[in-house]
């Protein structure tokens, strides 16, 4: 199957800048902190109906309908709600597997965050603490939970597969992305002796993270592995005799293109996708499986402000002043021109996923936020950026 899917960011793992009204009356920058600002009746009157609004049956029609056959799901390590003041989800992924199976889709399951971090991003679910494969109980509490994740989906019919974890950052990217200075950490005490995985670290869990998985879920189902910003450091790794049924998965954005210094023009976006994104991804695609699990139209060029590597207001970039602003119609050509270049460079590998879904900004009135649409397929779609059925 190839895949063409969509990811439900911003569901059951929260990240402010996709639902800013979330984290008001609080300093929180991230899903660490919010229950720890907000009185318990607060927080859990705020995620139950965030959750159960953001994300419904409707929504999984509208994915079949526009022509998509995969989603991935973003969940948190207290899913289970074993980790307080964390309220658990767990009911609503039952609920998702229900949705999927009715209107002919699958589902990936993506480990989203781990306990102290396995990135430092606010998407890893603490800003600037990066800690979790430096303590060995929370790597085996991770494992539990692939474990009865997999026990619980690995038979149903909706199952695509399961990632054991999103984005574990490395030594480069850890530092091309300055992630300390762009995610500082609340507490400096807290954050002291956060440091990028090693390989040899991935290695090992990703073989104990398969074993616990592949003993719960079907034989046609996948377990795949998230590259941790190191395409082509996998080879040996992921083609040995025991590893079945395993893909790899890549994130390949533009705004991470612009900071490793591609060209802000449709040109140069262009070029970057064929000599980069396409070319690459085809090389891995001769010995793994590999799929494109997040990706999006956004770009500077598009906002008219360099935006640092997709820098937002919330990292203090100032995107109103000396802005130059594009027209629409020049911007629609620019859209649908990289989203027939991005496809066509998934199609060198085995599928994709976008990012995301859809967020809860107002692009109309808020000019901080003004042409950050692209972030939302449902967006996309319905202004003709993206076309139906991928």
């Amino acid at each position: 199957m190839y895949v063409k899917g969509v990811n439900l960011g911003n569901w059951l793992v929260l990240e402010k800048w996709m639902s800013p009204a979330l984290f008001d009356g609080t300093t929180a920058e991230d899903e660490y902190y919010l229950p720890r600002q907000l009185s318990p009746e607060v927080y859990e009157a705020r995620i139950k109906i965030h959750r159960s609004e953001y994300i419904t049956e409707r929504d999984f029609a509208t994915i079949k309908r526009i022509g998509l056959n995969t989603v991935r799901i973003p969940v948190p390590y207290f899913i289970f709600g074993d980790r307080p003041p964390f309220i658990g989800c767990i009911e609503e992924l039952d609920k998702a597997f229900s949705w999927a199976e009715k209107y002919d889709l699958q589902i990936l399951i993506d480990l989203h965050t781990a306990p102290l971090s396995q990135n430092g991003f606010d998407n890893g679910g603490i800003c600037g603490v990066c800690k979790w494969s430096q303590t060995p109980e929370e790597v085996d509490f991770v494992l539990n939970v692939l474990e009865k994740l997999a026990n619980r989906y690995g038979q149903r019919k909706g199952l695509f597969g399961i990632t054991p974890i999103n984005e574990p950052i490395t030594e480069e990217m850890w530092t091309s992305m300055g992630v300390t200075e762009r995610y500082p950490a609340v507490d400096p005490e807290l954050a002291k002796g956060s440091a990028p995985n090693t390989l040899e670290f991935l290695q090992d869990f990703y073989t104990k993270a398969y074993k616990r998985i592949r003993g719960g879920v079907a034989e046609d189902k996948y377990v795949v592995f998230h590259d941790a910003f190191m395409l082509h450091a996998w080879k040996d790794f992921i083609t040995q005799p025991k590893f079945k049924n395993v893909m790899l998965d890549t994130h390949q954005y533009l705004m991470i293109a612009e900071a490793m210094g591609c060209e802000q023009t449709l040109d140069g976006y262009i070029e970057y996708i064929q000599e980069h994104f396409a070319k690459e991804i085809a090389k891995v695609q001769e010995y793994v499986p590999i799929v494109c699990g997040e990706w999006c139209l956004f770009n500077s060029c598009a906002v008219g402000k360099d935006t640092k590597g997709g820098q937002s207001v919330l990292n203090g970039i100032d995107l109103t002043e000396d802005k130059q602003k594009m027209d629409a119609e020049t911007q629609k050509h620019l859209y649908e021109q990289l989203a027939s270049a991005q496809l066509a460079a998934w199609r060198e590998g085995s599928g994709y996923f976008y990012w995301s879904y859809k967020l809860l900004l107002d692009t109309v009135n808020d000019p901080n936020w003004a042409d950050w649409d692209s972030w939302d397929l449902g967006k996309c779609v319905d202004q003709g950026w993206f076309p139906i059925g991928g």
